[in-house]
């Protein structure tokens, strides 16, 4: 943990705002209608059960079949009817790779998605891109200690098992073996009528599904209870946030009474679902058209950042609030999607190379030294963002590398502990750690 400049008080207001979720992210299983189970807290996304005449229909697949069947074993107390299908609203392994348990015995269900099924990570693959694993890994914080994660803001830390524990599991992975071709596909399962509605938005393959015998909307990924990921920090092609604001406003058009998000608990009551929804929608809207409005005034996304602002009538929304997604990545990700890197600066067209700008740089702050000076004062005036940016110059051309690299990780230390969205405070995190260990090779 953080030690000498960047100590401080035992806990963060971020990190108070981040624990007081937990008690929403424990293991549950609810009955919402007649007919709906909704399991909630068992790995990492929603697991929804639907119960028919004859059989049982799953709505995503959780992310390991290890906490998949946990919640599957509680589901069985409620009933004991074959699974007879399984729809996935998107293609991310959160969702689907937790499949494999939910095959019993030599049953065969019908498996649902859309024809463009793992969109998002056939795109990577195609163009042989690696490093977004590695990316994910520190974005998940799946390599800090348990003790410095508190949750992902819209699931609880869980780290995923050993190899082995998946495969005690006959399946490794589960596939789409049906497929929602048009917009609005209905299928009949189990005796229910389910209409799969393919809503683009946080992955191109999304759908979500209404039940509307019970007037229940499971948005998939669309909606949960958090500032919607309008871009990873692990990276990601450009997600259509138009077309997103658009989904949420089908769903919202179902007049649903119920609404079971991809992550976070189900929500119950016209009213409060109609809320919700028109919230979610209204922030994405407000946050696009603020930044296109900044854009055709020549603002470059540093200034974008700072001139896009939520109204606080959104702002204090709770599931407005920046747990997960953040409203400054989906700003710079607008500027990014339209127009590519240039931001209009002439200047930055030709930049010099890193290294040649930080030596250029530190020759006019005055050498090495007095960087690394500055930067423990920066520390220590509670600016970790400047002591960063400081040791970076110094790191970029192999200077005081020791001591810029433990400096660097107590800023970065600092920055996530005071950062509430949960994924970024991951990503400083472990990169903290990663420096902290490169550093003691350094003699």
């Amino acid at each position: 943990m953080c030690t000498g400049a960047c100590a401080q008080a035992d806990i963060t207001d971020a990190e108070r705002r981040l624990t007081a979720l937990n008690a929403e992210l424990e293991p549950d299983l609810t009955q919402i209608t007649d007919r709906v189970f909704v399991a909630t807290g068992y790995g990492v996304s929603t697991i929804s059960f639907i119960v028919g005449d004859d059989g049982v229909i799953v709505i995503d697949g959780g992310i390991l079949p290890v906490y998949t069947a946990q919640a599957l074993a509680e589901f069985r107390k409620r009933s004991e009817l074959p699974i007879q299908a399984i729809i996935f609203t998107h293609g991310h392994v959160d969702h689907t790779g937790g499949a494999p348990a939910l095959i019993e015995g030599n049953n065969e269900p019908e498996v649902w998605a859309r024809p463009n099924f793992g969109a998002e990570g056939r795109a990577f693959r195609e163009a042989g891109i690696t490093y977004d694993a590695v990316r994910g890994r520190r974005q998940g914080g799946f390599l800090l200690p348990m003790d410095q994660r508190i949750n992902n803001g819209i699931a609880p830390a869980v780290r995923p098992p050993a190899k082995r524990s998946i495969l005690q599991f006959d399946r490794q992975r589960i596939v789409p073996n049906r497929f929602a071709e048009k917009p609005r596909t209905t299928i009949e399962v189990a005796g229910l009528t389910l209409d799969l509605v393919a809503a683009p938005g946080e992955t191109a393959d999304q759908l979500y599904v209404w039940f509307p015998a019970e007037k229940v909307v499971f948005s998939g990924d669309n909606l949960y209870k958090s500032w919607p990921n309008l871009y990873a920090i692990r990276g990601t092609p450009y997600r259509d946030i138009r077309a997103w604001a658009r989904a949420v406003d089908m769903m919202l058009s179902e007049a649903p009474e119920f609404l079971v998000p991809g992550h976070t608990r189900a929500i119950s009551g016209t009213n409060e679902v109609a809320d919700v929804l028109s919230t979610y929608r209204d922030g994405i809207v407000y946050v696009f058209d603020k930044t296109i409005e900044g854009i055709n005034k020549g603002l470059t996304p540093d200034e974008l950042v700072a001139y896009v602002k939520l109204p606080e009538h959104l702002a204090s929304h709770p599931y407005l609030q920046p747990y997960y997604g953040n409203p400054q990545w989906a700003i710079r990700a607008i500027f990014t999607g339209y127009l590519g890197w240039f931001d209009g600066n002439p200047t930055n067209l030709q930049r010099h190379s890193t290294a040649e700008h930080a030596r250029r740089v530190i020759e006019l702050a005055g050498g090495a030294d007095r960087v690394l000076a500055q930067a423990a004062t920066a520390l220590e005036n509670h600016d970790p963002q400047w002591a960063a940016e400081l040791c970076d110059y110094l790191l970029a051309v192999s200077q005081h590398q020791r001591e810029a690299m433990l400096t660097k990780a107590d800023a970065l230390e600092l920055l996530g502990r005071n950062l509430v969205t949960a994924i970024g405070r991951n990503y400083y995190l472990t990169v903290a750690q990663e420096l902290r260990k490169e550093a003691q090779t350094i003699e």
